[in-house]
């Protein structure tokens, strides 16, 4: 089916409904997977999501929209869906991202971040709930997202190929970055909570996108993901003061200093992982605009990695030959 005749079929699904007898789909975004999104105005603004049941499976966003509602936070409720078809029509959080809104006023920053990390903390701790009834993020994934950056990024956008020598300190890097990730208190994990999942509102702010692959998993990992953003560079200072709130709110029994060096493993596994992803979101689906994002995302990487011995060779191999290949890719 193309582009044309599935929004035929997906405009005639909608206006099934009472109140959107005349609505005609108004496209908003795509993102990084195949579901693309349109608003439709009836008595009130209502999104419907496009996620073709051939490429996307709709049901983990039905299960963890459900335990978000549950928990009181500011998420798309789902008032119809249909799975088979792919469709599903939510309500509407608006058009501000958090990224949208700090560009156009940096001095909102500290409130919405704030905000963010209120909510983030209700969701590991009303998300105890659902332990159990959430994928867990183990050790097969932990290593497969690693392989991402190497597969993707490094053997087929840049080809390059680790040596013999090469591949054993990838593998000794990846074994710390995993020991880690893994020995860490497991909670409710968004898996992508940052500054384009993130809505402004009016009331109960931030609106919450993009989770259904939620896992549970460590505790860090969404705080990393939205301190240590793909898509925006925050100051140290900004970083540390809104670390301390939610170190502070979380109650994990971890020293400072633990604290401080789970965040920065999480954070190399994480942008190691999306970096991959934003190469193979342009060879695999012809998705250009993520490669401008790589080389801050990796210079995440080596600043942090420099920091620890064990890491040395990520730092090392990153800065000197990943980075310049890039910077070369693009002559």
């Amino acid at each position: 089916m193309n582009s044309d005749e599935r929004l035929d079929q997906l405009t005639r699904w909608v206006r099934r409904f009472d109140a959107l007898g005349d609505a005609s789909p108004v496209p908003v975004s795509e993102d990084a997977s195949f579901r693309r999104y349109y608003r439709v105005q009836g008595d009130e603004s209502l999104i419907v999501m496009d996620a073709p049941p051939e490429l996307e499976d709709s049901r983990p966003f039905v299960d963890v929209a459900a335990f978000l509602a549950s928990m009181e936070l500011n998420s798309p409720r789902i008032v119809e869906f249909d799975l088979e078809k792919g469709f599903l029509l939510v309500t509407d959080l608006g058009c501000t991202q958090y990224l949208q809104q700090v560009d156009a006023e940096p001095g909102t920053a500290d409130a919405l971040y704030s905000d963010a990390i209120d909510a983030l903390i209700v969701m590991q701790k009303e998300g105890k709930a659902f332990q159990g009834r959430l994928p867990a993020y183990d050790e097969t994934l932990v290593r497969f997202e690693t392989t991402i950056f190497r597969d993707w990024l490094c053997d087929w956008h840049l080809r390059m190929k680790l040596s013999d020598c090469e591949e054993r300190e990838w593998q000794r890097c990846c074994d710390v970055l995993a020991d880690c990730t893994l020995s860490q208190p497991s909670v409710f994990v968004h898996r992508d909570y940052h500054s384009r999942n993130l809505m402004v509102t009016e009331t109960d702010n931030p609106g919450i996108l993009d989770f259904q692959g939620a896992v549970e998993g460590p505790y860090v990992y969404d705080l990393v993901s939205l301190l240590r953003d793909c898509y925006i560079r925050w100051p140290d200072d900004f970083v540390a003061r809104h670390m301390e709130r939610f170190f502070v709110a979380c109650e994990s029994g971890k020293t400072r200093e633990d604290f401080a060096r789970d965040f920065d493993l999480v954070g190399v596994q994480r942008h190691l992982k999306a970096a991959g992803i934003f190469a193979r979101l342009f060879h695999r689906d012809g998705k250009s605009a993520y490669l401008k994002d790589i080389p801050r995302t990796l210079a995440y990487v080596v600043d942090v990695s420099s920091q620890y011995d064990e890491l040395h060779f990520i730092a090392e191999y990153v800065s000197n030959r990943v980075l310049p290949a890039l910077e070369e890719a693009v002559k």
